[in-house]
């Protein structure tokens, strides 16, 4: 495992459990686990304050990883302004020695060939994954992991290999072990 607790993302600032997700402006929480980053929807007013928190924070040892961050066609700024923040993501992954949580959509070949072309040596996890199998294969085949929430397709549920699958709650209201049972229920 890569981690020191099941549940690698969630939105659930009162969780100790889990890998809180946080965005640059916001405080760390006492005694908890973080992943810091400026998710693909906010990255339309990027300012300098911003980048020097995300920074800082970055640097934390309660931030054990970076992200949520990404690639998503259907909003935020245009691809090429998230294909820059998110390289600056990949930069801090690599630059502290942190896993890279991302959120994608509609754009997973950039991903990929983003993936080839900086070779990171830090795994990138792809969060809230409900793709197909044929693209789950394809990311795991790059090296990738995946992470599993309350939706998924069980089809690809059974063919991800269980040094490369990770459980998530994200925004959900079920607990981690309802998730993971639910998605085992399935193999």
């Amino acid at each position: 495992m890569i981690f020191p607790c099941v549940d690698i993302h969630t939105h659930n600032k009162s969780r100790k459990d889990a890998i809180i997700n946080i965005y640059p402006h916001e405080q760390l929480i006492e005694g908890a686990y973080h992943s810091v980053g400026i998710h693909p929807w906010h990255t339309s007013n990027i300012d300098s304050t911003t980048i020097e928190n995300l920074k800082t924070l970055a640097a934390n040892p309660q931030v054990i990883a970076i992200g949520e961050t990404g690639i998503d066609t259907l909003k935020g700024a245009s691809i090429n302004k998230q294909i820059d923040i998110f390289r600056l993501h990949v930069a801090l992954s690599e630059q502290h020695k942190k896993p890279l949580i991302i959120h994608c959509v509609k754009a997973f070949n950039d991903i990929i060939d983003l993936k080839k072309e900086l070779s990171p040596s830090m795994p990138w996890i792809i969060h809230g994954f409900r793709g197909k199998p044929q693209l789950a294969q394809q990311l795991i085949n790059q090296g990738f992991y995946i992470s599993l929430g309350e939706h998924f397709n069980p089809q690809t549920a059974a063919i991800i290999p269980t040094n490369r699958l990770l459980f998530e709650t994200d925004e959900s209201t079920l607990d981690i072990n309802t998730i993971i049972e639910k998605i085992k229920s399935t193999l």
